[in-house]
């Protein structure tokens, strides 16, 4: 009926670009046009829905949130509404293997984790007042809420009661790949139950409450997938690394892998050294037998289908021998050794 102009004359546009006033707008996913008008004539954004779809002349946009202003003119919202991501709020995209704490690298470069990258898609100052949530907002809800407030499913969460008080425990538990609606305006808390909650079931969907190749649980394959994901840089070997992780196991052999040594290192470097290497953590497979006590990082589907699906041989070894990232597997030790020459 406002398209048709029941309630007003379905042209109205305003004149100012400026604006008055700063709006958070939330457009579902899958909108039409005509529901953003809708929409934003309601926050008052547009004079009309007629005039915002005039002037978004069929463009394609995303669902999502937007900071736009108030009483601007429709070509106006509908250009802050296509430049890329400069008016987007809520919005990021994780990386395959990307850990919840920011990272340095050995050369000084420092790498923005899962809690950064929800701070920054979430901090915003709408008329002077800033918000969203902070990187210690989000360590203290992962820490110390229960599971169930944090969305935690059940085949994750004997870990997780079990490192009550270290934010790592929801390590892994955040999918990777682009999350649109990330709500501003809710706490750290509920950021996290739902974007863990979503994570659940992205993880259901590429197979790991199926049938595996492996005798390791659901919690455990995913912690093994993340360790994949970041030992070599093509997916092309993941089922091998896959079958390397799994034969050591079963042998009883420790991993001693360095991605796992580099996961609470100071300092990521990729060749594993001193003190990350002597680090008496849970975590570092040089100094405990098995697993990691949670996944390394955020992992993929492919990393997650290699674990679930692992290569047939009887590889206790590999090394990565350039920078195309030519990854070779052995068999023993002798044979590792002139792999490594």
């Amino acid at each position: 009926l406002r398209a048709f102009g029941v309630f007003g004359p379905s042209d109205k546009d305003y004149s100012n670009a400026s604006g008055t006033a700063d709006v958070i707008v939330d457009i579902p996913a899958n909108s039409t046009l005509s529901d953003f008008g809708v929409i934003l004539h309601d926050a008052d954004v547009v004079g009309s829905v007629g005039a915002f779809v005039s002037a978004a002349d069929g463009q394609t946009m995303s669902g999502g949130f937007y900071k736009l202003r108030t009483q601007i003119p429709a070509a106006t919202a509908v250009e802050m509404m296509t430049d890329g991501t400069a008016h987007r709020v809520g919005r990021m995209v994780v990386p395959e293997g990307l850990q919840l704490d920011n990272k340095t690298g050995i050369d000084g470069k420092i790498t923005p984790g899962i809690f950064q990258m929800i701070s920054d898609a979430t901090s915003v100052t709408v008329n002077g007042e800033q918000i969203g949530v902070s990187i210690t907002q989000l360590e203290q809800a992962a820490a110390d809420d229960t599971p169930e407030q944090l969305g935690v499913p059940q085949w994750a969460r004997p870990t997780v009661e079990k490192l009550t008080g270290d934010h790592r425990r929801i390590e892994g538990l955040i999918a990777p790949g682009t999350w649109e609606t990330i709500d501003p305006h809710h706490s750290a808390t509920q950021i996290l139950h739902d974007l863990v909650q979503a994570s659940a079931l992205r993880f259901e969907q590429w197979g790991l409450l199926g049938e595996s190749g492996s005798s390791l649980t659901p919690y455990e394959t995913l912690v093994a997938a993340s360790v994949v994901e970041r030992e070599v840089a093509s997916p092309e070997d993941y089922a091998k690394v896959a079958r390397v992780i799994l034969n050591r196991l079963e042998k009883g052999q420790r991993l001693e892998m360095d991605s796992t040594a580099n996961y609470t290192a100071r300092v990521t470097n990729i060749d594993v050294h001193g003190e990350a290497y002597r680090a008496d953590t849970a975590w570092n497979t040089y100094r405990v037998e098995g697993l990691p006590i949670t996944p390394i990082g955020a992992v993929g589907q492919s990393a997650l289908e290699a674990t679930l699906h692992p290569a047939d041989g009887r590889w206790l070894y590999f090394v990565t021998i350039d920078r195309e990232g030519t990854t070779l597997f052995a068999d023993t030790f002798e044979e590792h050794k002139k792999n490594r020459e």
